[in-house]
């Protein structure tokens, strides 16, 4: 892959949350990463969620043919963190919106990285 005449093997997007709603809701977690899988045109091979008893939040990731989505949320603090990555023709940003409109968050956060790219250090 090519950006701006750098050469990379995928798009890293870690993406954060904040005063975001319906973040210890494991079913709405499974299928807002599911609609990201289709929004960023990407081939879904698995999701696997975790809630955790002690504070409701929430571990989980979709395993992708172009790589994963991840996320982890502490509903406590109405905070979420996400991470998606992929390569190939996915669009990982196209993730960003269906996000924001399923957690409602007051701030977002990103940063992008793009990885396997080999700035000779």
């Amino acid at each position: 892959m090519i950006k701006d005449g750098v050469e990379y093997s995928g798009t890293h997007l870690l993406i954060d949350l904040w005063g975001a709603t319906q973040l210890d809701d494991v079913q709405h977690i499974k299928n807002t990463l599911e609609a990201c899988v289709v929004a960023c045109n990407a081939s879904l091979l698995h999701i696997h969620c975790h809630q955790f008893s002690d504070t409701g939040g929430i571990s989980g990731v979709a395993i992708l043919a172009e790589s994963h989505i991840s996320v982890h949320t502490w509903p406590e603090r109405a905070y979420a963190a996400f991470d998606i990555f992929m390569c190939g023709d996915a669009q990982p940003e196209n993730g960003i919106e269906v996000l924001k409109h399923a957690f409602s968050p007051e701030k977002v956060t990103i940063k992008e990285l793009l990885r396997g790219h080999n700035d000779g250090s």
